[in-house]
Formats: structure tokens, C-alpha cells, sequence
């Protein structure tokens, strides 16, 4: 699940109980593909897949401004945007490879990877080919490394929700409310980007669904002559590829998911979003005591207590004066929850905080304000949002009612304040989303399926690690890679020997231990290795 972002617009106020949003039609409540179900859509991927096998994709290099040289090539694969149409509107989707480094009897096809989100690009997957990740050699002699922009992201038709330059203006308000007038201008802020997407996305939006990008999946894999999918998933891209799995069982061959989103209909998105809140407290307080554990460094208290002390103090200033004007309470929000999401961000953001605190804010500001020069940052980062409020709103139904969010969200403050209000306004546009809205796939397996591998640390923040235990449950057959008292989101790109051992055994030779397996932590940054990432 991506990291949050907090919503800025104007607009009409809201007020009272909020109008439901539409039912949903009955095609993403039943299980497609050509593989298991008869529903229309499951009709559509069978004609989307054949052309697409017949058609393949034409390589060639990469456009200049995608950022991509050789021997990455680009291309694009052309799928419908409503599959229960195959033959009426399509859209193309952006795909680049870097072929396997191997000789041709080592190959065994292609591994495709999606890196979360919603709203992520897979892009940069085959970079980690040309500059030679030693995690990835011998998985790359295996395999060619693709990557896709999932439909609505990037170069795949991408959708729009606000104009990028609103998107990023700083500094926005406080997303923690101080009366119920703040609460009023947050709602009123989220129902304009809701109907900002009905307004800027165009016909896509309604479309934009993980069963959808999973049947996009299986017509790349067509497209890219493979009779079966592998595949690497990180955060919401353990979803997108479990719902794959549940409509394509047999058209896996091996599917690795790694920090795993909770596939329980009930947890989808509302639920696991407040699961959030609470997981992130956590990580946020051991980042506070490795801090704590290194005052010497950065002179910021030598206890979580006294740590938690200087963030209060820093908010309550960028609040009142916000800092070089541009930085208030929301913007030290989005910067310090990296933290939680990533414990090699500890030393910088440590770094950049304890210096404002001896009396220099210049590096705080810089790297928590808005860069209103990167003007193609900007509108990736607006995209991207668009398309996770568009795909989670879609995927579930999420509830009309402001006092069951007020209700729900005011208590988990009261315990959990880091991150609670901030996800809270993110995620209200679907409390009055136009579009439809449909029932959450049963993931499960189903016939065919192999022994799918999943990596999980116990700590994570953004997708808590019962999420994991749900979908080994559910995945009959799968095992489990536990990384212990870790809590970075995203596992298999860590140095951790235990893990990296163990997923290059499972691509390359396909090779499990036939059990759970616990592994010990990473070894986590220290301030030297801060300092110098920071400069």
C-alpha cells in the first residue's frame, strides 16, 4: 500500500449523512479468466489474450524522456477497458524488458513485478539488471526482467484527479483536527478530489479495479509468448498478484509476494487502512528509540520519551510558523512517516532533524517541501494518487456515513495519533465516490494453483503482518518467510541471507523448504552510515 499524502483543494462544504455510491454490476464479484469462471469479463481476457499472442509486442528503445536506456526496451500491449467488451475501447499499456543475462538454456521466461500502491509504476524493475544488483544475478540469468505501468499509471493512459500544481502546494492544513470546523474543510477537501476524478479521469475510472489490472496481467503474459506468469509483487502488488492468482490458477508458475495486504473481503480497503494507524505507531516509536539510542549523533533525547517530546515540539512550530513558509504540520507527516516504512531512511531523516534542531532548518525544509520545479515529479506524484483513490474506491465498498469515520478515527487517535487523521483524509473520497463500487474478490486458491512464496516482516507498518498470516492461510500450499523483529515494508530487496537465499532458490530452481522458515532481522542503519548518506 503506498505511502500516504495528504489531500489539498477547494471546494463546496459537506455536510450530514454522505449519498451512497452506486452498486456495483456483478462482473469483479465473480471470479474470471480463462482458467476458472464464465463471466463475461472472463470471455473478454480470452479474446484480449489471444490477440495479444497473435500480436506480441514490438521492442525497440525506450523514449528518451522515460528515463531508460539500453538494453532496456519499451513497448506496449493493448488490452480493453471494459473486458466485458473485449471489442470496444481500448487502451495501451507500457511495458519495458532487459532480456535474461544467461545463455538460452538457462532462460525460463519472464518474471514480471508490480512494486505497490495503487498507483505504482513497475518500470524501474529492469534496472536492477543493467546496475547489477548482486541480490538479482542469478535470478536475472533466468529470467527477463519486465515491467509494466498498470492501466491508469504513468504511460498506460494515465488518470487525473486534481491539477499537479494544486496537488503539491504547501503548505496544506493540519490533517490533525483541532474543532469541527477543521473536520468540515477536510471533508470538504475530499469530496472535491472525488469529484475532481469524475471530472479529469475520463471513462477509464470507472474501470480502474485490481480484478481489471489482473486481467491486464494475463493479457502482458500473452503478449509476452508465456504460457504461464512469473511474478514478484511487493505491498499492494501482493494483491493485485493473490487476485490473480485466485482468477488464473493455473496459469502461475511461480508468484513470490512480499509485504502483504490483508485479502480478506471484510479488511478491504477501509478496514486494513485503519489496521495502518496502529501498525504505524509502532514502527514510528522504534524509530524514536534507535533515535534515542543514538543522541550522540543527533542531540535529540536519549529516551523515546524525550524523543517524542522534540516531534510534539516540531509540530506545534510548523504549525504556528510554518517552516521557510512552506512547512507545516502535514508536510513533516508525509516526510518522517517514511520512517516507518523504510528503517534505511532512519539516518537521514534523523540527520535532517537534528540539525534543525541545533539551529539549521534548511536541510528539514528541503527535504520535506515542495519542489514546484520538478514539474514531472509533481505529476507523477499527483497520478499516482489519482490512482489509488481510484482503484481502492472502486475495489470495495467503503461507508457513506461521516459519523462512522469520525467515530472509527477519533478513537484510534486517541492511542495511535501518528498517522491516523492524515490516512483518514486520504482516503474520504470514497465515502462519496460517483463510480461504482464493488464487492472484494475471495481470494483463495483455487485448482491448479503451485506453491506460492510469501516474505513478511513482523513489524511492518503499512501492511501489518497479520495480512501475511491471512493470505498463507488462505493460499493452500504457499510457505512463508518470516523476517523477525524487522519491520522495513518491502523484504526481498534487503540484504538479508536467510531471505535472498531463499527467493533466488525459489525463482531460479524452484526450490521451497516445505515449511514456514523464520529469519532473523537485517542489521539495521547506524548513524555513520546516516551522516553519509545524508551528505
Amino acid at each position: 500500500m503506498k505511502r500516504i499524502a495528504v489531500l489539498g483543494a477547494t471546494g463546496a462544504l459537506i455536510a450530514g449523512t454522505i449519498a451512497a455510491a452506486p452498486a456495483a454490476s456483478a462482473g469483479d464479484q465473480t471470479p474470471g479468466g480463462s482458467a476458472y469462471g464464465a463471466s463475461a469479463e472472463a470471455h473478454g481476457v480470452d479474446v484480449a489474450a489471444t490477440r495479444a499472442a497473435k500480436a506480441g509486442i514490438h521492442w525497440t528503445d525506450c523514449p528518451s524522456d522515460w528515463g531508460f536506456k539500453a538494453p532496456i526496451q519499451c513497448g506496449f500491449v493493448t488490452v480493453p477497458i471494459d473486458y466485458a467488451k473485449p471489442d470496444g475501447a481500448t487502451i495501451k499499456l507500457a511495458v519495458d524488458r532487459v532480456r535474461s543475462t544467461g545463455t538460452p538454456a538457462q532462460r525460463q521466461g519472464a518474471l514480471l513485478y508490480n512494486p505497490g500502491g495503487p498507483g505504482g509504476s513497475g518500470m524501474k524493475f529492469p534496472m536492477r539488471v543493467t546496475t547489477k544488483n548482486p541480490l538479482w544475478t542469478r535470478t536475472a540469468q533466468a529470467y527477463d526482467f519486465v515491467g509494466f505501468d498498470p492501466r491508469g499509471v504513468g504511460h498506460s493512459s494515465p488518470i487525473s484527479c486534481e491539477d499537479p500544481r494544486e496537488f503539491v502546494k504547501a503548505p496544506k492544513a493540519d490533517p490533525v483536527p483541532g474543532d469541527q470546523a477543521d473536520k468540515l474543510a477536510q471533508r470538504k477537501l475530499a469530496k472535491e478530489y472525488a469529484d475532481g476524478c469524475a471530472h479529469r479521469s475520463g471513462p477509464l475510472l470507472r474501470y480502474m479495479t485490481t480484478p481489471n489490472a489482473a486481467r491486464d496481467m494475463d493479457v502482458i503474459r500473452a503478449a509476452l509468448g508465456e504460457k504461464k506468469l512469473n511474478y514478484l509483487g511487493v505491498s499492494y502488488g501482493t494483491y493485485l498478484g493473490a487476485v490473480y492468482a485466485t482468477l488464473f490458477p493455473t496459469h502461475v508458475r511461480r508468484l513470490l509476494v512480499d509485504s502483504v495486504v490483508n485479502p480478506n473481503p471484510d479488511q478491504i480497503w477501509y478496514q486494513n487502512n485503519l489496521n495502518q494507524d496502529v501498525a504505524f505507531e509502532g514502527r514510528w516509536k522504534d524509530f524514536e528509540n534507535w533515535v534515542a539510542q543514538h543522541d550522540a549523533a543527533y542531540h535529540l533525547g536519549t529516551t523515546r520519551a524525550k524523543v517524542e517530546q522534540q516531534w510534539q515540539r516540531l509540530r506545534a512550530t510548523a504549525k504556528s510558523h510554518q517552516l521557510g513558509g512552506v512547512v507545516g504540520p502535514a508536510e513533516l507527516i508525509a516526510f518522517f512517516q517514511n520512517a516507518p516504512y523504510f528503517d534505511q531512511y532512519w539516518p537521514i531523516i534523523a540527520d535532517a532533524w537534528g540539525k534543525y534542531a541545533a539551529g539549521d532548518a534548511k536541510p528539514l525544509i528541503k527535504a520535506a517541501g515542495p519542489d514546484y520545479s520538478n514539474v514531472a515529479g509533481n505529476t507523477t506524484a499527483e497520478n499516482s494518487n489519482a490512482v489509488y483513490t481510484a482503484v481502492e474506491c472502486n475495489d470495495a465498498h467503503w461507508p457513506t456515513s461521516w459519523r462512522t469515520w469520525d467515530r472509527d478515527n477519533t478513537a484510534l487517535n486517541a492511542k495511535y495519533p501518528f498517522l491516523t487523521w492524515s490516512n483518514a483524509w486520504m482516503n474520504l473520497p470514497c465515502a462519496t465516490w460517483t463510480q461504482p463500487q464493488h464487492t472484494p474478490l475471495d481470494v483463495r486458491s483455487r485448482g491448479g494453483l503451485p506453491s506460492v512464496l510469501i516474505v513478511q516482516s513482523t513489524r511492518d507498518a503499512a501492511t501489518p503482518y497479520s495480512g501475511a498470516v491471512e493470505l498463507h492461510r488462505r493460499l493452500r500450499g504457499s510457505e512463508m518467510i518470516t523476517e523477525r523483529d524487522a519491520g522495513s515494508h518491502g523484504v526481498t530487496g534487503l540484504v538479508n541471507p536467510c531471505i535472498n537465499d531463499r527467493v533466488t532458490a525459489y525463482f531460479v530452481d524452484g526450490r521451497l523448504d516445505g515449511h514456514d522458515v523464520v529469519c532473523g532481522p537485517h542489521a539495521v542503519p547506524t548513524e555513520a552510515i546516516g551522516k553519509a548518506s545524508a551528505e
